[in-house]
C-alpha cells in the first residue's frame, strides 16, 4: 500500500512538471517589426524577469486577420515543449468586451490571448484543459491602468512572463471560466464518400500554394493513388471562383513548369500548387474561413 502511494506521488510529481511553465515565452502578432511595439513587450517580459526565454512565432500576421493568428497557433504550438507559454496579440477589438485570457491545452501549452477567434483551431486539435480570464487588477504593467489600447505589452507580455518565470502560477492568472472559446466558423474536413471537402486555412505565402485542413488520412480513405487526378472546385462565401482538375504528386517537378498539381504539404495535409508558379495569384484564390475547396477522384472513361 506505502508503495502504491509512493508510486502514486512520483507519477503526480512527473505530469505536474511535464507540464509546469518552463520560462518560454513565444509571441505572435500583427504587430510588424517597422517600430517598437514587439521591443516593448519583450522588455516588459523582461523587467519580470530576466532568466526568461524570448522568441517570436512571427509578427507578420495581416493587421487584424485573426483566422491567420488561429492557423500559425495550431501549426506551430505542438513543435515547442509542454509548459512553454504563448502571446498571441492580433486584437482589432483592444479595450472593448472581449475577454483577456490565459488557457492551458491539453498537451500542457499555455496560450496568453484575447478571446476572439484566436483559439479556433487550437481547441479543436489540442483541446482546452483550462481557460482562465486575466485579473487586470493584478496581472497588469505598474502605471499601464489608463492605457486602453496596447493590451499586448500591458498585460499579455506582463501576464506571460509572470506565469513563465513561476512568479505566478496559472490558477493566480484570474477567475475559472468554462472551456468554451470563441469560435470562427468554416469548413472542417469531412469524407462525403468519395468527396472530400475542406477550408483553404493559409497560403504557403512565399510561393502561392494553396494549403487545405484536408489531411493525408481522409486522402488515402478516398483510394487516391500517384499518378491520379483530382477534379478541384474552390468557393469564397459559397460561390465557385475556380474549377478544374490536377494531378496528385510527390514532388512539384511530376509536372511541367506552369502546370497545377495536388500534393500533401509538410503538414501532410492536401495542397494544390502550380510548378515553379503561384496558384494562388494566378486564379485569384485566397484564404481564411470564407474559402472552402473539395476535391474528387477523376474516373476514367
Amino acid at each position: 500500500m506505502q508503495f502504491k502511494k509512493i508510486l502514486l506521488i512520483v507519477t503526480l510529481a512527473f505530469f505536474a512538471k511535464l507540464h509546469a511553465q518552463n520560462k518560454t515565452v513565444v509571441f505572435q502578432s500583427d504587430f510588424g517589426l517597422k517600430d517598437g511595439a514587439v521591443s516593448a513587450m519583450k522588455g516588459v517580459a523582461m523587467g519580470v524577469s530576466p532568466d526568461l526565454k524570448l522568441y517570436d512565432l512571427t509578427h507578420e500576421i495581416p493587421a487584424y486577420n485573426i483566422w491567420e493568428a488561429a492557423y500559425r497557433l495550431e501549426q506551430t504550438v505542438t513543435y515547442w515543449p509542454a509548459g512553454t507559454v504563448f502571446v498571441s496579440v492580433v486584437d482589432p477589438g483592444v479595450g472593448t468586451n472581449r475577454k483577456s485570457v490565459v488557457v492551458k491545452t491539453k498537451t500542457g501549452h499555455y496560450i496568453v490571448t484575447p478571446d476572439n477567434g484566436t483559439l479556433t483551431l487550437i481547441a479543436t486539435s489540442l483541446g482546452i484543459a483550462e481557460r482562465r480570464e486575466i485579473n487586470e487588477a493584478v496581472n497588469r504593467r505598474n502605471g499601464s491602468q489608463k492605457s486602453y489600447t496596447f493590451h499586448g505589452r500591458d498585460v499579455y507580455a506582463f501576464t506571460a512572463a509572470r506565469l513563465a518565470s513561476g512568479a505566478i502560477s496559472f490558477e493566480q492568472v484570474g477567475n475559472l471560466l468554462s472551456n468554451e472559446v470563441v469560435s470562427i466558423p468554416y469548413q472542417k474536413a469531412v469524407k462525403e464518400g468519395n468527396l472530400l471537402k475542406g477550408n483553404i486555412s493559409i497560403l504557403d505565402i512565399q510561393y502561392g500554394n494553396i494549403w487545405t485542413n484536408i489531411p493525408a488520412e481522409m486522402v488515402q480513405q478516398i483510394g487516391l493513388k500517384y499518378g491520379q487526378s483530382l477534379s478541384l472546385r474552390i468557393f469564397h462565401k459559397g460561390v465557385k471562383v475556380w474549377e478544374g482538375q490536377a494531378p496528385y504528386c510527390e514532388t512539384f517537378g511530376a509536372v511541367a513548369k506552369g502546370k497545377p498539381l495536388v500534393y500533401l504539404n509538410s503538414l501532410m495535409q492536401l495542397s494544390i500548387a502550380l510548378n515553379m508558379g503561384s496558384f494562388a495569384e494566378t486564379f485569384h484564390v485566397g484564404s481564411g474561413s470564407e474559402w472552402s475547396i473539395s476535391a474528387q477522384i477523376v474516373e476514367k472513361k
